[in-house]
């Protein structure tokens, strides 16, 4: 090889060395640094992950995710039963429980995928329905079964959605100001107070937030 040859290398690789830093140092650092600075500052909350924080500023969960709001399992139970101090969110319905890090109770996202006559979804939603009605009828407000919204009964297609209807939340009021020695009257009005209605006035449907719901409710309670 001559000395030009060898010089050309140099000259290409040297080139090519200097390309590949700037390159890192643009797409490796300084953009995502710029990206992370605009979402910090414009979108601070939803570039954290939605987080909602209890009265004490301790996080308490994302309002992107569901969760539930059980009672500790007893020996011989194959399921936790519901917490009724508590509303209560959609049935959580994913495609199993995780098996990887078992520190948490984690569902699995995912659609159930069964259609609306399959008889394994019609018995969920018989027994859902019964136990729906059970649990929030209290000895001054009786629910009846045609009072019960779909979503009461039916898990999303994620199976995690964190929002209820307005009709679930109220729905749950008075069993709710039951169990908590509240006035049923100040439970509505949290109810009421965390509703929000569809996005641009048409979009969607009005929810409610279960987990900010009941953080709000924990915080009335524990104020």
């Amino acid at each position: 090889m001559t000395n030009n040859s060898v010089s050309s290398t140099v000259r290409v690789l040297g080139a090519g060395l200097r390309a590949l830093l700037v390159l890192t140092l643009v797409c490796g650092v300084l953009y995502p640094l710029a990206v992370t600075g605009v979402a910090q500052a414009l979108f601070n909350d939803k570039a954290n992950g939605s987080e909602i924080k209890d009265g004490s500023g301790q996080v308490v969960g994302s309002s992107l995710i569901g969760q539930r709001y059980d009672l500790p399992i007893e020996d011989g139970e194959e399921s936790p039963t519901p917490d009724l101090k508590w509303f209560q969110p959609r049935p959580s319905n994913g495609l199993g429980s995780n098996s990887v890090n078992t520190q948490y109770s984690l569902i699995l996202s995912g659609a159930t995928n069964r259609s609306g006559d399959n008889e394994e979804l019609v018995q969920w939603v018989t027994d859902a329905k019964a136990a729906v009605v059970k649990d929030n009828s209290t000895s001054t407000y009786t629910v009846k079964p045609a009072d019960v919204p779909a979503d009461a009964v039916t898990s999303s297609g994620s199976g995690l959605d964190p929002d209820i209807s307005p009709a679930y939340a109220e729905l749950q009021v008075h069993r709710v100001a039951e169990e908590n020695d509240l006035d049923v009257k100040e439970v509505e009005n949290l109810v009421a107070d965390h509703t929000s209605g569809r996005l641009l006035g048409f979009m969607g449907e009005p929810r409610v937030n279960v987990l900010e719901l009941n953080t709000a409710l924990r915080n009335l309670t524990q104020g």
